[in-house]
């Protein structure tokens, strides 16, 4: 390359410039841009006469689409497990996980890590006497727990299909919760990441019911991880509140968005 009339601080400085083109800037690259901001939630929670709350929360989801099989354009499903009132494995270990898609069609399948699930009438007094004043269900008379676990998944279709679905908000009703940021839900997206965890209240009268709900803009919820308290319930175990060692915890409603086709 030829060149002419220029200085020797010129000619270095072309130099320089050419061992850039040839090997690259040795500026460092510009940070990736941030990630897109996740949904952003809102949450209601109550203790106590948490009728007002769990009524804001409906009204948040819109109206109820109580059986009505198949995906409708918006509104609630809700379970208060006294729509299983013919079913023959109330009071039992056995209720189906399905049973809240397949016979009562409102898009809801459990899961658990223990042996089954128990909707119960007599506030579990079957299973231990000492629960029959521990109990109370929000809504008259049964109330609901997983068997041999405290964690139980709550998954959703498509209400009376097989097809995987999402919603836009859960709630759920506990009773007894006596130990703060135990009893809780963590709420997944379709592709397994959290979109939170989520504690309800401690109870804060003699009728023990508590509220916590999450509702997004947008449908994104996959999957909710359901902790009850600190331990499970069983023959020989007490809660804290009767001289034992764990708090032992079960849910009344469920509410959540309309179940929508998640792919």
């Amino acid at each position: 390359m030829r060149i002419i009339g220029l200085t020797r601080a010129a000619l270095l400085g072309l130099m320089l410039a050419c061992s850039d083109d040839d090997y690259g800037s040795s500026a460092p690259p510009p940070p990736p841009p941030p990630p897109p901001p996740g949904p952003l939630a809102t949450v209601v929670t109550a203790s106590g006469d948490i009728r007002a709350k769990v009524e804001e929360f409906r009204t948040a989801l819109g109206a109820s689409n109580g059986t009505t099989v198949g995906e409708q354009p918006g509104g609630r499903r809700e379970i208060n497990w006294d729509g299983a009132a013919a079913n023959p494995f109330n009071n039992r270990n056995d209720f189906p996980a399905d049973f809240f898609n397949q016979n009562v069609k409102v898009g809801a399948i459990y899961t658990t890590n223990g042996t089954g699930f128990r909707n119960d009438s007599l506030s579990f007094s079957e299973v231990n006497p000492g629960y029959a004043t521990e109990f109370s269900a929000f809504s008259p008379t049964k109330v609901f727990a997983p068997v041999g676990s405290n964690l139980m998944d709550q998954l959703f279709r498509v209400a009376g299909q097989p097809t995987p679905a999402v919603v836009r908000g859960f709630g759920i009703v506990f009773n007894d919760v006596d130990v703060a940021d135990r009893t809780t839900i963590q709420l997944f997206a379709l592709d397994g990441s959290s979109l939170g965890t989520f504690a309800s209240p401690v109870r804060s009268d003699a009728g023990g019911s508590t509220f916590v709900g999450v509702s997004f803009t947008e449908a994104v919820i996959a999957r909710v991880r359901i902790t009850l308290g600190t331990g499970a319930l069983g023959p020989a175990v007490n809660d804290i509140s009767a001289g034992g060692t764990l708090d032992l915890v079960v849910l009344d409603n469920v509410i959540y968005g309309e179940p929508r086709r998640a792919f």
